[in-house]
């Protein structure tokens, strides 16, 4: 990838960053900012499915790597992102990849996301950790109203990609064929990243380029709101 943005004619950079583990978190962060550029755009586009354990900070594994990760990052970097607001003559924007799998479930049981993956394939963890995003998507939004910094949250299809390396052989190539390129899955995240239409919306969910509502579960504020300020207790105390 580095190699076809430079061979376009841009530049790019790859920083490490480990989503489960923490440190490296604020490491990714810590070095970004010392670069000292503005911050326009930030994907989060975390997808870990089908594995079972616990990060390397005590998460669920697709908890703490589709949801705590790419929250701490978020603040860590949400300064960065106000104050690129002047610089970019538009909206800054947070892209969430989250799933249509988070309206499979119903709620957070917050005294399982501290245990190791309890299903035999995790896909209900999955879920929870989607739901999880799409809250995040829509509470960031409330909390930055009006500050020039947009939220999104979207589904991409099923997309082939790396998210399925944990499938059985014999059913992972065969599933694959039913599924989006990793190309047309990247539709709705450049959609909600570039946007004019979308640029006058925040705190939305996205589907196939399209504005559609969220599940119950994804609507409920209450529990987006406890979310929020679960997950800050979390990062903080593991500072």
């Amino acid at each position: 990838m580095l190699h076809e943005i430079k061979a376009s004619g841009g530049q790019a950079e790859w920083l490490p960053l480990d989503l489960g583990d923490l440190v490296s978190v604020r490491a990714c962060a810590a070095t970004f900012l010392a670069r000292g550029l503005p911050l326009h755009l930030l994907v989060n586009n975390a997808g870990l499915a089908g594995v079972r354990g616990l990060t390397a900070s005590g998460f669920e594994l697709a908890f703490g790597t589709n949801h705590v990760g790419p929250f701490l990052l978020t603040q860590l970097l949400t300064d960065k992102l106000r104050h690129s607001v002047s610089d970019a003559g538009r909206p800054v924007r947070v892209v969430t990849v989250a799933s249509r799998a988070h309206i499979r479930v119903q709620g957070i049981d917050w005294a399982l996301l501290h245990q190791s993956t309890p299903t035999r394939m995790g896909f209900r963890e999955y879920g929870v950790s989607k739901l999880a995003n799409v809250l995040f998507s829509a509470e960031l939004g409330r909390r930055l109203a009006g500050t020039g910094v947009n939220s999104y949250a979207l589904h991409p299809g099923v997309v082939a990609s790396d998210i399925w390396r944990s499938m059985p052989w014999p059913l992972r190539p065969l599933v694959k064929t039913f599924m989006l390129t990793p190309e047309q899955g990247a539709a709705t995240s450049l959609y909600c990243a570039t946007s004019a239409t979308a640029a006058g919306q925040t705190g939305l969910y996205y589907v196939r380029c399209q504005l559609i509502r969220t599940s119950h579960a994804g609507a409920d504020m209450a529990l987006a709101a406890e979310l929020w300020r679960r997950s800050e207790d979390w990062v903080r105390a593991l500072t």
